[in-house]
């Protein structure tokens, strides 16, 4: 049974040779298991010696692939393309920082000869993760799953085994603007959860920063809910009947009790007020024309600048 692990990176040059010593460690396991392991590295535009690095062990490791991005595309699209590219029995996407450990794998295995098709890494402590990062984390997975009926698993990331047959349901999606966790779990398939704790990262700093990652979560709210849109078209319907409301109220008002109407400080808050709330369902509305606008442009999800060793495949 052929294995490629799909790792994309971006300026991970202090990591790369502590990951491949890592998973030399394991790989006679692996063998023992009748296992045959291949690593597709994605680079995404690295500024550092990743590239370097990743030619340096390719042509020390035959297991060892890669394709290097013209620029930085995204982790999404990296993602992507190394799905693309692996050419296993099974596939799993893992991060080069040691926070998806191998003795997870090893449970990923198990769960697939049980018949798996499908097998989630979900961590049970992110007590390396920030405060604010945790609790964020924790909000997304409520509301999307609130507001989408696609249900994500929550605190699991793209750290997963997925068969095959997985894999290729995913490629048939053509969509651009890619939220590959809700892909991943949008095409079904019999899914069962493994746990770990997840250990710090071994070198560098997160590329993830709190602005990308809200971005991350817009994303992944509208590409698989439109609920955004009912809601202001809900809370316009009830906002324009409590205007009428309130209008026949100073009208009569007026005529029968001769009650003058309230004053410019009242109207300026109510213009105000009003004015927001057009601007935020403005706001959401963009969201959905971008990505409209963003898929009819039909463009590339990534370009690759180079393949490294893509003539050896796993076994």
């Amino acid at each position: 049974m052929n294995v490629t692990l799909v790792v994309p990176v971006y300026n991970e040059q202090l990591n790369l040779n502590t990951f491949i010593d890592e998973f030399n460690i394991h790989y006679p396991k692996f063998s023992e298991l009748n296992y045959n392991f291949d690593i597709q590295f994605v680079d995404d535009g690295s500024k550092d010696n990743t590239a370097a690095i990743l030619e340096a062990l390719a042509n020390k490791y035959v297991y060892v692939r890669a394709i290097l991005f013209s620029r930085n595309f995204g982790k999404e699209s990296a993602l992507f393309a190394g799905l693309e590219h692996a050419s296993g029995d099974l596939i799993i996407p893992m991060d080069v920082d040691l926070q998806d450990p191998f003795e997870v794998v090893f449970e990923m295995l198990k769960k697939y000869e049980e018949g798996a098709d499908v097998v989630l890494a979900k961590r049970i402590d992110r007590g390396t993760d920030s405060y604010l990062k945790r609790r964020s984390a924790e909000m997304f997975y409520k509301v999307n799953n609130k507001m989408s009926s696609l249900k994500l698993e929550d605190n699991v990331g793209d750290f997963r085994l997925m068969t095959r047959q997985v894999v290729n349901e995913i490629l048939k999606l053509k969509e651009n603007q890619l939220f590959m966790k809700g892909l991943m779990s949008w095409v079904g398939f019999d899914t069962v959860v493994v746990t770990y704790v997840r250990p710090a990262r071994n070198e560098g700093d997160t590329k993830f920063n709190f602005f990308k990652l809200w971005n991350l979560a817009i994303q992944g709210i509208t590409s698989f809910s439109t609920l955004p849109l009912k809601i202001w078209t809900y809370f316009g319907g009830i906002t324009a009947f409590i205007s009428f409301l309130y209008g026949l109220k100073i009208i009569i008002e007026k005529l029968f009790f001769g009650i003058n109407v309230s004053g410019y400080a009242s109207l300026m808050v109510a213009v105000l007020f009003f004015g927001g709330v057009q601007l935020i369902g403005i706001g959401v509305i963009g969201e959905y024309l971008g990505r409209t606008y963003l898929e009819t442009k039909q463009r590339p999800k990534y370009i690759i600048k180079k393949s490294i060793n893509e003539n050896q495949r796993a076994g």
